[in-house]
């Protein structure tokens, strides 16, 4: 199985914070990120790819895909950050068999459809319910830095 040392939820997915402070505060030995979409997408890929910290794997897979190397003996005991772009993902891998005790909310892009609840978090209700999933299995979910917005969040069920 596969040694998730963090769930990152972001709709950007790999970035310049994620490459250098992420990974190294980590030690990890790859990143994955899990997307069907990105997955399809050449252009996305290579952007990611690019973004990728020097000498550090990194690979973009569909949900099914992760879900099925975490089977795999071959990646027994690797330590992996693991990159979402919505909690609807999330929750696939989790319900899916991957088991991570830490699960980190980037930037969660804003439209109409959305309200804000901090600078770089914006939600749909439905979205709520998600959160309130991850906080009643007693995962450590933080947003950014913000603990402050656990609480806000969680004061709303």
């Amino acid at each position: 199985m596969l040694q998730v040392q963090l769930l990152r939820i972001d709709s950007r997915l790999l970035h310049g914070q994620v490459a250098t402070n992420w990974a190294r505060v980590l030690k990890i030995d790859r990143i994955i990120v899990a997307s069907d979409s990105v997955a399809q997408d050449a252009i996305r890929k290579t952007l990611i790819k690019q973004a990728s910290p020097p000498g550090l794997r990194t690979h973009i897979v569909p949900i099914q895909k992760v879900i099925r190397i975490n089977q795999d003996a071959r990646f027994d005991g690797e330590k992996v950050l693991l990159l979402v772009e919505s909690p609807q993902d999330a929750l696939r891998l989790i319900l899916g068999g991957i088991e991570v005790s830490r699960i980190n909310i980037g930037s969660l892009s804003f439209d109409n459809s959305k309200k804000m609840i901090s600078d770089t978090v914006a939600l749909v209700n439905e979205t709520f319910r998600f959160f309130n999933f991850f906080i009643s299995m007693e995962f450590s979910l933080r947003f950014g830095k913000y603990q402050a917005i656990v609480r806000k969040i969680s004061g709303r069920f």
